[in-house]
């Protein structure tokens, strides 16, 4: 930021009218961003734990069972919001339920639209503990036939793979499961995809692009911001919650966990998850992976690969998707694209080729059309599917490798003394 500031000797500094004017609206952004809401929310909690919550209000035995089971139902297959929707549960327990526990929704900063009918929310959720309210970003693309949303397991990430805009954001904090499934439930509820009282779903805004028929969101993919497997208990908590067939009912074969080569994580998430596996490649030999996704010089390819094999459950009928991001010049050779298709051999996969989609500062460039059809080619005569991507919301920074939320703040204190530099008190 720019000041216009006097150094004589005893002169007051002073910042132009637009730095105060801009500092005032941070302020300002700061008074009104979301409170930690001391009640323990509902929401993310197993059934297990919610009946140990109604048990500790002194809910007798006999009960929980069947009030966990209402809860269940309003909270992921009605959508409630507020306790005082849950019309088949009595007014007295509601009343005591409103004054203990929270079912909120984080705050929706901003809901950007792509031409293409993609979505994009910034989410912000309030602090935990001792700690600031953090955003992260969750992407809804429509298709034929259905819908898929791209849920985020971390605020920023660890990982700083060099052709990804998250990984240019530290790692501010892992989500819970209480927020990786509030990002379901929040675009299930902006599309309208929960029933109305009464009334079957869906129920779309007018104009919203969604699928032609059947659920909006039908397929939850994990290649949000963050790494899940470096968040292991909150996303297989929050899954298997998504897959609850009692509420959101996500089918397990329509949820993608995606990992950058989490290697000693691969066979917990089989074994105590079981959803689809997405691996991201992007390339076929240790020292350019090595740059592309630093986190190979730790569990290198042939150690990756291994696991991918032994993965639970792995067969022709759930295979593997290998993802290959497709750089001009980087890793998009027919060399590249038989070497892919060795190092591959035995595992039942598929293979996602996806244009690189830019963002700024970025060092690299898409390959050519060209060059990605002949690659798919070579990948295709050797018996592997390896459809080419399609970017969506690329207007909008909402398409694969282009998520970034705006956690890192300026602190409160440090917009005070700004403040008080300018002569300004914070208030409007």
């Amino acid at each position: 930021m720019t000041s216009d500031v006097s150094h004589s000797p005893g002169a007051a500094r002073t910042l132009d009218p637009a730095a105060i004017a801009h500092l005032h609206g941070i302020m300002k952004e700061a008074e009104t961003a979301p409170q930690r809401d001391a009640r323990p929310s509902l929401l993310g909690m197993s059934r297990q734990e919610i009946g140990l919550a109604l048990k500790s209000i002194g809910l007798e035995d006999r009960q929980i069972r069947m009030r966990t089971a209402q809860l269940w139902h309003w909270m992921y297959l009605r959508g409630a919001s507020s306790f005082a929707d849950m019309t088949n549960v009595s007014k007295t327990l509601r009343t005591e339920l409103e004054g203990r526990f929270a079912i909120g929704r984080p705050e929706i900063v901003t809901e950007q639209i792509s031409v293409d009918g993609t979505r994009k929310w910034l989410l912000r959720f309030p602090p935990r503990g001792a700690g600031r309210p953090v955003e992260v970003e969750t992407v809804y693309i429509p298709e034929e036939g259905r819908g898929t949303l791209c849920v985020s397991s971390q605020v920023g990430c660890t990982l700083t793979c060099s052709f990804c805009h998250t990984g240019t954001q530290k790692l501010v904090r892992n989500l819970t499961a209480e927020e990786i499934v509030a990002q379901i439930v929040v675009a299930r509820e902006r599309l309208g995809d929960f029933p109305l009282p009464g009334i079957a779903g869906p129920h779309p805004e007018p104009g919203v692009a969604v699928p032609s028929e059947g659920r909006l969101v039908s397929n939850v993919v994990m290649m949000g911001m963050g790494e899940p497997l470096l968040n292991f208990e909150a996303v297989r908590n929050a899954l298997m919650i998504a897959m609850d067939g009692d509420g959101l009912s996500l089918s397990r074969r329509r949820i993608t966990l995606s990992t950058s080569g989490v290697v000693p994580m691969i066979p917990r998430a089989g074994a105590e998850i079981g959803t689809l596996l997405a691996i991201s490649l992007h390339a076929v030999r240790d020292d350019l992976r090595d740059d592309l996704v630093p986190l190979n010089r730790r569990y290198p390819i042939a150690e990756l690969l291994e696991a991918c094999r032994q993965y639970p459950g792995l067969s022709n009928a759930r295979r593997i998707t290998f993802e290959y991001v497709m750089l001009a010049g980087v890793n998009d050779s027919v060399a590249d694209a038989r070497e892919l298709v060795r190092l591959l051999k035995g595992i039942p996969a598929k293979i996602n080729l996806i244009p690189f989609n830019p963002w700024p500062g970025s060092k690299y460039e898409c390959s050519d059309w060209d060059t990605i059809e002949t690659f798919a080619e070579v990948v295709n005569r050797a018996g592997y599917a390896s459809p080419i991507r399609t970017p969506r919301g690329r207007d909008i920074l909402a398409a694969c490798g282009q998520l970034k939320s705006a956690s890192e703040k300026m602190r409160a204190s440090e917009r005070l003394a700004l403040l008080a530099m300018a002569g300004g008190n914070g208030e409007d």
